[in-house]
């Protein structure tokens, strides 16, 4: 009866550990990713595959490619697997996402900016898995994000 009450408590130790130590890095993350996104808010950053506003005679154009991988904690694989007995929308992934886009997007943004560029155009996002989570293998749940884009010199057209 001892040894079932440590396995339980072993695991409920782990799963408020992946939780706590999870949580604060996550919000650390948003913190970081609300930081740089304000810093970087007159970055023009398209779709179009066009040039908008580009300014002749400058730098050519140049292709940009960033990538972003963001694992998940203990916690958010154990609610999933969770939610994988009941079907439903995983949740618990949905921001591992979305950070894992917005870094991706920033990085890429960085990365431009370091090269003397103002903006992006035919951004692309594209996912990959590099943690084996397919299902035939059980492999580390991770989000991965591969940024692309042209990076270009814009000018704002007079208002």
């Amino acid at each position: 009866m001892g040894e079932i009450a440590f396995q339980v408590g072993f695991f409920l130790f782990f799963i408020i550990l992946g939780y706590v130590a999870g949580t604060i890095a996550e919000r650390r993350h948003w913190a970081n990713l609300a930081e740089r996104e304000a810093s970087n808010g007159e970055f023009l950053v398209t779709q179009l595959k066009s040039f908008p506003a580009f300014v002749t005679g400058s730098t050519p154009p140049q292709l940009i490619v960033a990538e972003s991988a963001i694992g998940s904690d203990y916690f958010k694989t154990f609610l999933a697997k969770v939610r994988g007995l009941f079907g439903g929308e995983v949740r618990s992934y949905q921001s591992l996402l979305d950070r894992a886009r917005r870094e991706a997007t920033q990085r890429a943004i960085e990365q431009a900016r370091q090269l003397g560029y103002n903006a992006l155009c035919n951004l692309r996002l594209d996912s990959a898995d590099i943690g084996g989570n397919s299902k035939s293998s059980k492999g580390i749940a991770m989000v991965t994000i591969i940024a692309s884009a042209t990076a270009y010199h814009f000018h704002a057209p007079a208002s």
